[in-house]
Formats: structure tokens, C-alpha cells, sequence
């Protein structure tokens, strides 16, 4: 019987978290209520507050349920260690791509937090999440361009930390236009595409051959 009760306040707590989820990206986060929430899950209010403190706690158990794409790809990076610096850049772009074209989850969070709420007051942590995971992404891309760039004995033509900040604008504006136009292009195909050109762009051979042998800058 105990089992049971906690396996149905579990459901209930992820049926709450699964209305909050929609209601927060029909109405935005601030217009959203709690009774909006709690009509939606066929709940009550009650249920809501035995679980959550406010709205600000449901909308903070909403984001902790999904890795978002930059921290899913940044955790990428600590499990591929030894691999080549541009393959994994490959794959870390692929990975954060699919996760956001084929995950309903991930998509629908990605997008209240791109496009449905205002990080003021209580949500300046949720503001400072994303940007200690994006810096942290950032640095890390920086690191494999440099780390290519050293291996291909070749010049790449913006420094490391430009080449990491302009190909993490590229897949977020991507993203941000992919979920702005409701899926109107293949994100996975055409983000692999850009990012092949991108890596291309700024020096770098997608299969490791070394195509100059200028010094590398910093």
C-alpha cells in the first residue's frame, strides 16, 4: 500500500509537471496560473501546493526534468574525451540537434525558455543556469578548435574562442528559427550541413588531413 501511494504521488507530481509544460507555452510563464495548471492536469490547486511551493518551484521542477541541449552537450564533451576534437565537435552539434528535433520534452522546454518567459525576480537563477552552461559549452568548443587546429598543424582563420562563439550563434539561431517556423526544415540535416561548412570555413578538414601548414594562432 505504501508503494502504491508513493508510485501515485510520483504520477501525480509528473502529470502536474506535464500540464505545467503546456500551459506555460500556450500562455507564457507569467500569465500562467496555478488554477490554469491545475485545470489542465485535472487536478487541484491543493495538489499543486502539496507538491510545489509556488509556481516558481513547479516551473523549476519543469526545467530540472529536461537537460537542456547546451548542458546535454557539454556532458558530451566530459564522456569523449579521447576522441578526435573534430569529430566530436560533429557529434556534439548532431546530438544537441536531434535532441531538440525528436524529443517533445526537450523541444517544448527549449522553447518556453527561448520564448515564454521573462528571467527577472525569482527566475534570475533559472537566467544564471543558462548562462554558466553556455559559457561552459563555449569554453569547451573553444578548446577542440584550438586542439584541431594544433593537431592539423593548420591556421584557423578567427581565433579559437571566435570560431567556439560564432558556430554556438550558428546552431542557436538554428534552433531558435527551426522552433520559430514550427519544424519548417530538417534541423538535424541542415544543422550536420552547416556545421560541416562552418568547421570548414575557418580551416579545419573534416576527415584530419592537414591543409596548411601555417602556425596556429591562440
Amino acid at each position: 500500500m505504501a508503494r502504491r501511494t508513493k508510485e501515485d504521488a510520483i504520477a501525480t507530481r509528473n502529470g502536474l509537471i506535464d500540464a505545467a509544460e503546456l500551459v506555460f507555452r500556450e500562455k507564457g510563464v507569467s500569465r500562467a496560473s496555478l488554477s490554469d495548471i491545475a485545470q489542465a492536469a485535472g487536478a487541484t490547486r491543493g495538489a499543486i501546493y502539496w507538491h510545489f511551493k509556488d509556481k516558481v518551484d513547479l516551473f523549476g521542477a519543469m526545467m530540472d526534468r529536461v537537460t537542456l541541449p547546451l548542458e546535454q552537450g557539454f556532458a558530451s564533451f566530459e564522456d569523449s574525451a579521447g576522441a578526435d576534437p573534430v569529430q566530436r565537435l560533429r557529434a556534439v552539434m548532431a546530438l544537441v540537434f536531434r535532441s531538440v528535433a525528436s524529443d517533445e520534452h526537450t523541444r517544448r522546454v527549449f522553447e518556453i525558455a527561448l520564448y515564454k518567459v521573462e528571467y527577472v525576480s525569482e527566475l534570475m537563477g533559472l537566467r544564471e543556469r543558462h548562462v554558466a552552461a553556455s559559457e561552459g559549452f563555449t569554453q569547451q568548443l573553444a578548446r577542440d578548435f584550438a586542439l584541431a587546429a594544433e593537431l592539423q598543424g593548420v591556421a584557423l582563420s578567427m581565433s579559437a574562442m571566435e570560431a567556439a562563439i560564432s558556430l554556438h550563434a550558428l546552431f542557436d539561431g538554428l534552433i531558435r528559427n527551426w522552433i520559430l517556423n514550427e519544424g519548417g526544415f530538417d534541423l538535424v540535416r541542415v544543422g550536420g550541413a552547416s556545421t560541416d561548412a562552418f568547421l570548414q570555413g575557418v580551416g579545419l578538414s573534416l576527415d584530419g588531413s592537414k591543409e596548411s601548414m601555417r602556425p596556429c594562432r591562440d
